[in-house]
């Protein structure tokens, strides 16, 4: 029976090898959709969670040096060093889940996601498969179960980080130490994909209910496994887009999250790293939900195990925001249009309310009336305005005032008049933005639709003709189109950080194709672009496409 079982074995390997490949070169990995067993009742709740906590950990977080990448290209004495020296000296006294938890419950986290392997190949886990791991440091505790107890004891959902490239196994087996190469994948070591296999099953069984699986690298063969294992399990990265250090330019279609780094470092970096402030990762989570994708927010403890005072800092802003102003971001989906400028628009997803979400440069002055005309908001008769987190009844220590809402609907849009009467820091100067909640309205408009086409270079790979397609025009005569550009050359697949160059823009009066030429670019450049309307209320924007060369 044992030889029997290990053929049995050997055979379903090679067919998940087999199909692993046909599915890599018929692009799985540019569509992560495709063949995705994720079921559609799971994804609509993953979508209503909208707001969770990435935790970037591991034992190179003692050199405060960037997590598990350092080892490409790294000498053989470091490789050493960092294989043999650096376990020995893991040891996070001060490691205490339930702090992170109850920071993380109070500022509005629905799920987390634990990086239980890095790329590295440290896990963070108790395994059978490696003694490069957590157990075999003078920790020796079971991380990754201390942190998901500790969170599901904040009603906080668990997703599993997973990375199927392991250093340390390539190391061990003589390969050179690299990523995103055909060489290194496990659909071309049979070893390290059974090595992989075995640590997911390991993760799916032993750990409690998984909510959801984040996997970084190559995940035909793996994400397989994880459905088989758990029906209801969603795999984000691996089978839905998960861009990271963006923000897409248009609602992305279905699931999709953004993953953001409070700094510039996902991992502990004490030198050389400047954070965010709160309120730019209250407009990030704002901006993110208003096109309909979750926000995955980044923290990366200290050796020792604590948060950085920078990171907790942060969450506390985000805390105060979110208990105030949550029901903005819990299950909801994209109005007709994200934004008017400044003023951020979700809706509840069964049309019980629209938020509309105000963003100022300079903090609104308690007590004073501010006027907006909502162009894309149409009232009906049974029409409400309120702002979040107040009772629009009284001001403290203005009994004069009355600072009830009030609105009227004129043909340029829905004209409502607030006050902000809440009085959150004692400086009275609360910065981050005021949320409007409106019920029982319509919209107001129809937007027109954009889509990008394609691109045709020129012999000299300096030049290039970019397409792309209105596909109709709304309800406006005519519109202001053209194109933005960016080069990706060495990013990772999922990561962005070049800004968006725009092409001179035309006008049209009717749906159809349009293109622009675009010059200066690097022959051995490699480029996306995207087709774009320049609406009067806001830019709409086709997807994004890389560039053919």
């Amino acid at each position: 029976m044992p030889k029997i079982r290990s053929i049995f074995y050997l055979v379903c390997l090679c067919f998940t090898l087999l199909v692993s490949g046909l599915m890599a070169s018929a692009g799985v990995a540019d569509d992560p959709e495709q063949g995705s067993l994720n079921k559609q009742e799971r994804l609509e709740w993953f979508r209503d969670q909208g707001f969770g906590l990435f935790i970037h950990w591991s034992l190179d977080s003692q050199l405060g040096v960037v997590i598990s990448h350092s080892l490409v290209g790294a000498s053989p004495e470091y490789t050493d060093r960092f294989f043999n020296d650096l376990p020995k000296s893991f040891d996070p006294d001060r490691f205490n889940p339930v702090d992170w938890a109850r920071l993380a419950h109070l500022a509005g986290v629905r799920y987390v996601v634990f990086t239980t392997k890095h790329h590295s190949g440290f896990a963070m886990f108790d395994t059978k498969t490696t003694p490069f791991g957590i157990t075999n440091t003078p920790f020796h505790r079971d991380i990754t179960k201390e942190v998901f107890d500790a969170f599901r004891a904040q009603d906080i959902a668990t997703g599993v980080y997973y990375s199927p490239d392991d250093f340390w196994w390539l190391h061990q087996h003589g390969k050179t130490i690299e990523r995103s190469v055909p060489e290194v994948q496990p659909r071309n070591n049979p070893g390290l994909m059974q090595y992989d296999q075995a640590q997911l099953r390991e993760l799916l069984t032993h750990y409690g209910k998984i909510d959801a699986l984040f996997l970084d690298g190559e995940a035909v063969g793996l994400r397989d496994l994880a459905w088989q294992l758990d029906p209801d399990i969603i795999v984000t990265r691996g089978a839905i887009k998960t861009p990271e250090l963006t923000v897409p330019g248009m609602p992305l279609p279905g699931a999709w999250e953004t993953c953001m780094t409070m700094g510039t470092a996902w991992q502990y970096q004490p030198q050389n790293e400047h954070y965010k402030s709160g309120g730019e990762l209250i407009r990030l989570l704002i901006q993110t939900r208003a096109k309909g994708g979750n926000f995955l927010l980044n923290v990366g403890p200290k050796p020792n195990g604590e948060l950085p005072i920078e990171e907790e800092e942060r969450l506390r802003e985000i805390a105060l925001w979110m208990f105030v102003n949550s029901d903005a971001i819990y299950a909801v989906r994209p109005w007709v249009i994200t934004n008017e400028g400044n003023i951020w628009f979700t809706r509840k997803k069964d049309n019980s309310a629209l938020y509309a979400i105000i963003e100022s440069d300079t903090p609104w002055p308690r007590a004073t009336w501010k006027e907006f005309t909502l162009h894309s908001v149409r009232a009906t008769e049974k029409t409400a305005v309120s702002v979040l987190g107040q009772n629009d009844e009284v001001v403290e220590y203005h009994p004069e005032i009355k600072p009830k809402s009030t609105w009227h609907q004129e043909k340029d849009g829905l004209h409502v008049r607030v006050m902000q009467t809440q009085r959150l820091q004692d400086n009275f100067r609360w910065p981050n933005p005021a949320v409007l909640k409106i019920t029982n309205v319509e919209p107001a408009f129809v937007p027109p639709h954009v889509q990008t086409t394609g691109s045709t270079p020129e012999s000299s790979g300096q030049q290039a003709m970019l397409q792309g397609d209105v596909l109709d025009m709304g309800d406006s005569s005519s519109l202001e189109v053209g194109f933005e550009f960016r080069p990706i050359l060495g990013e990772d697949v999922n990561s962005r950080s070049a800004t968006w160059v725009a092409t001179p823009t035309q006008i049209i009066s009717k749906p159809g194709p349009f293109k622009a030429q675009i010059e200066g670019l690097d022959p051995k450049g490699v480029y996306e672009f995207r087709a774009v309307i320049r609406h009067p209320l806001l830019p709409l924007y086709g997807a994004e496409i890389t560039m053919k060369r």
